[in-house]
């Protein structure tokens, strides 16, 4: 997911004008219909705590609501600081210098992104326990490690490294589209290159670098697993120990939540619509080369930076993983403690993982297309507020998004047989995941010629006709593209599938999650490999080529 995977195309809503048709009642019927159920959640948060017998006041001024609010606030704080530090700079290294091997480093940088952060948090923990790779290799050099990622400062190290990239790839792009005109100018009015970065190349990027960052602020203040393995609790892990004893706080620290999600999305989108305005002006210069910087002495420390950070938060986790699963093999092929896992236990949970999250993918496209249809065909003000309630439900946490599902079909008498059902699993990923396929929707509309859907329809085809024949073979590469991206969000989310997934269904995150629990540390590296095979194809196809055509 990139910084701008739910910004709308831009369009002068202006109602029904010349050259713009009235949209088809069945559309606005569909749109309407989606508005509601992406409502639904929040909605029904907003009325539990209202509608609660103790005082929403009381709740929240109290010191058991101050504490974890504060805790994630400071989390999500440190976290997006670093990130724009760390992701700007490995960006400006991989576009602008002559950085030894930048090829390789722009394929490398975005990687960790297959990491789901619970993941990684589990890799670095097992790597430093006794027994781990980590431990052991520093145990050779006669040094006795007694270090513990846990709390505030294990949250940050382990977020930090595993969400760079959502700064990175927008500034990365952003710095590859800039005209060198400006920098040359500079340089020949004796400007340094720190100089030149400070005055000319950072006030260019820096709407990208607070989209990026404000991105992470909202990873953060929703992340579940990580926090938890860390032992640092933050809203997100007092909502899921109160859910059942005291739901009214529960529900109070959920829309607290919602309320923080959705100002740091408002703050995205109109960082992002700033970002466009000053791109459009840009786009207008004729020598759009970038300008590129000799690093000269400082090439070596640039090259061990960029190192240690791919170190840190690509191959790190994985040789720690790597090794937890070759230390159990090996010990059960040796005759020690066989595996308590067998073919069962992977294939079951992988199917499931890939069936949900393509079938999730499926629904988030169809349910977001009238949508789409309305935004950029039509240029309906119903489409623009409904594609804002969308892209409002993916500022809704996974957690608090599962949470209203369970108990809204629990209290709503019509819906009960609904209860720990599939359809309510799927629901609860399209609402938080349906924007991510909106932005793609939207393209793909507009890529298709008006001209040919009105030879289509001179020549007698109907709507669904043109649809199928016209429409869909020329947006099906936008479309797919979205609903890859969805589908990738999906095979990772955890705190929605453990709480809404029906008894039984089990997904590689949370087979992950509950090995791990019980301390079976090769069975979790086992599940954490093939969830992260699955999800490296699914980065590179998605996010590393497009990354690297955009060049």
């Amino acid at each position: 997911m990139t910084a701008n995977a739910t910004d709308a195309p831009r369009t002068a809503v202006v109602g029904h004008r010349a050259g713009v048709r009235r949209p088809p009642r069945t559309l606005v019927a569909a749109a309407v219909v989606t508005a509601a159920l992406f409502a639904l959640p929040g909605g029904y948060v907003v009325w539990r705590v209202m509608g609660g017998s103790g005082s929403p006041l009381a709740l929240l001024a109290s010191r058991r609501t101050i504490e974890p609010l504060w805790r994630t606030i400071q989390l999500a704080v440190l976290v997006s600081t670093s990130t724009a530090v760390l992701g700007t700079g490995l960006a400006w290294l991989t576009t602008r210098t002559d950085l030894p091997l930048r090829r390789l480093w722009r394929i490398v940088v975005p990687l960790p992104l297959v990491y789901p952060s619970f993941v990684g948090a589990a890799a670095f923990i097992s790597g430093l326990a006794p027994g781990g790779i980590v431990h052991d290799l520093v145990g050779y050099l006669g040094v006795d490690l007694t270090t513990r990622l846990h709390g505030l400062t294990g949250s940050w190290l382990v977020l930090t490294l595993f969400t760079y990239p959502y700064v990175y790839l927008p500034v990365a792009a952003r710095l590859t589209a800039l005209p060198g005109a400006f920098e040359e100018n500079a340089r020949l009015l004796g400007d340094g290159p720190r100089r030149v970065f400070a005055r000319v190349v950072l006030p260019q990027i820096w709407s990208s670098i607070a989209a990026g960052s404000l991105l992470v602020f909202l990873y953060t203040v929703s992340d579940f697993g990580a926090v938890h393995l860390m032992r640092f609790e933050t809203l997100t892990q007092t909502i899921f120990r109160t859910r059942l004893f005291d739901r009214d706080r529960s529900f109070t620290l959920a829309l607290l939540l919602l309320v923080l999600a959705l100002l740091v999305v408002a703050a995205e989108r109109t960082v992002s619509r700033s970002g466009r305005r000053r791109g459009a002006g840009l786009t207008t210069l004729g020598d759009r080369r970038s300008l590129t910087v000799p690093l000269g002495r400082w090439a070596a420390p640039a090259l061990a930076a960029t190192t240690s950070v791919v170190g840190l938060a690509l191959v790190a986790p994985a040789v720690s993983l790597a090794d937890w699963g070759l230390f159990g093999f090996l010990r059960a092929r040796h005759g020690g403690m066989p595996l308590r896992l067998d073919w069962h236990d992977v294939l079951g949970p992988t199917w499931n993982t890939v069936w949900i999250s393509v079938l999730t993918a499926l629904v988030a496209t169809v349910v977001v297309l009238p949508v789409a249809y309305l935004v950029a065909r039509h240029r309906s003000r119903l489409g623009e507020a409904v594609n804002a309630v969308v892209v409002a439900g993916f500022a809704i946490p996974g957690l608090v998004v599962a949470l209203s599902m369970i108990f809204w079909t629990m209290h709503a008498s019509p819906f009960e047989f609904l209860i720990g059902s599939m359809p309510v699993l799927v629901f609860a990923y399209v609402v938080h995941f349906g924007a991510q396929a909106m932005r793609t929707a939207q393209v793909a509309v507009g890529t298709v010629p008006r001209r040919m859907d009105d030879a289509a329809r001179l020549l007698g085809a109907g709507r669904l006709r043109r649809l199928a024949t016209v429409d869909l073979p020329l947006m099906a590469p936008g479309l797919a593209a979205g609903a890859g991206l969805v589908m990738l969000s999906t095979m990772k989310e955890l705190p929605a599938t453990l709480l809404a997934s029906p008894i039984g269904f089990r997904t590689l995150a949370t087979q992950i999650w509950n090995t791990y629990e019980a301390l079976f540390l090769p069975e979790t590296a086992i599940l954490a490999m093939v969830l992260l095979c699955i999800s490296a194809v699914l980065t590179w196809l998605l996010v590393v080529r497009r990354s690297e055509h955009l060049r």
